[in-house]
């Protein structure tokens, strides 16, 4: 393709324009669903308010309280898990070649949850609590985190393994993370069998995914991975192109395959674990993202991973916002709701699959 004096051809230029304009309205999209999930909850407070709090003016102590210990933190949490969760499955789609992949339905959540769980009541990371605010203070967040990944990484390897299989077709993976799922979530529940009546309370509640359990010193931790692992999925996203064509196909143009693999399989289960640990399992973020994001700009990864990113965030604030506010007073945790909403479209899209 020739470029006269620098100008893209104008073909070119909308087929990048569109996928800007996505990018950069779900961006302001994300940028208001910020400042309204501050906003809504048992206590309402305004928008202007709320706007005014961010900047630094004071507007009372009980909201202080409220946006900057309760909310803001939650919301934070609520970006920057979706963000990680989406752009896993982005990459585990692509690695593997397999449209339904994702940390939940490849059981990668299942392990991380069953390692964080371990880590929790045998090695004693976690401090118990049965209360409304907390069941699990994770009062060693790094070796629960290792603890997470080591199993999430059996996991991730026993679906690498699989995928090698001549005929592993998509269905084969999936139904091996199914297995996975099982397996790991049995090793769970053995766990809860041996547990007291106050820790497995707490486990039980731990499970459910819920992002209004981090702390400032969580959040730090979680934005920092999860930013290394998609400034890591960006720099390969040519690879992750040239995946999409098929191994031969990658090797003609000089992607090393399997280290492509191999590197964005552990990177997307690294970044998965830290999410379980500190927020617990939310399932179909890295399912559902990719594949909204992918239907509307297509697989280019250059506008896909940014795309699903923001798409994963604004997914599990609004998510999180509405399980706030559905039950008020009582508080659904937002795995709950991102089941419901994740089930119909993995039916779909297996049915589609099939129909193929």
């Amino acid at each position: 393709m020739h470029f006269d004096d620098g100008v893209l051809p104008k073909e070119y230029a909308q087929y990048t324009g569109k996928k800007v304009l996505f990018i950069v309205t779900a961006l302001l999209g994300l940028v208001l669903m910020f400042v309204s999930g501050v906003c809504l909850g048992a206590v309402e407070i305004g928008f202007f308010d709320v706007v005014k709090s961010l900047a630094g003016s004071t507007i009372s102590r009980q909201f202080d309280i409220i946006i900057f210990n309760i909310r803001l933190p939650q919301v934070i949490t609520a970006i920057v898990a979706g963000a990680g969760l989406a752009s896993s499955g982005a990459v585990m789609q692509s690695v593997l070649r397999n449209p339904l992949g994702s940390p939940f339905t490849l059981g990668i959540s299942h392990a991380a949850a069953f390692g964080a769980a371990f880590s929790v009541m045998i090695l004693g990371t976690g401090t118990m609590a049965s209360s409304i605010s907390d069941a699990v203070t994770i009062s060693n967040p790094y070796t629960t985190t290792f603890s997470a990944f080591i199993f999430s990484m059996i996991a991730a390897g026993i679906i690498l393994a699989v995928s090698k299989l001549r005929q592993a077709s998509p269905e084969v993976m999936i139904l091996t993370g199914v297995a996975l799922g099982s397996l790991f979530t049995a090793g769970t529940m053995l766990l809860q069998f041996f547990a007291d009546d106050i820790q497995l309370s707490a486990m039980v509640f731990w499970t459910f995914g819920d992002v209004a359990r981090t702390g400032w010193r969580e959040i730090l931790f979680l934005s920092w991975v999860t930013l290394f692992s998609i400034c890591f999925f960006f720099i390969n996203a040519w690879n992750y192109n040239a995946a999409d064509a098929g191994d031969e196909t990658a090797k003609g143009v000089g992607v090393k395959i399997e280290s492509t693999r191999i590197l964005g399989m552990i990177t997307a289960s690294f970044v998965t674990s830290v999410i379980i640990a500190l927020v617990g399992i939310i399932g179909f973020v890295g399912l559902v993202a990719p594949h909204m994001v992918r239907k509307i700009i297509g697989d280019d990864h250059r506008f896909l991973l940014p795309g699903t990113v923001i798409t994963g965030s604004l997914l599990l604030l609004v998510s999180d916002t509405v399980a706030r506010l559905v039950l008020l007073p009582h508080i659904l945790p937002v795995s709950v709701l991102t089941s419901f909403l994740g089930a119909p479209v993995f039916i779909y899209l297996i049915i589609r699959g099939g129909k193929r």
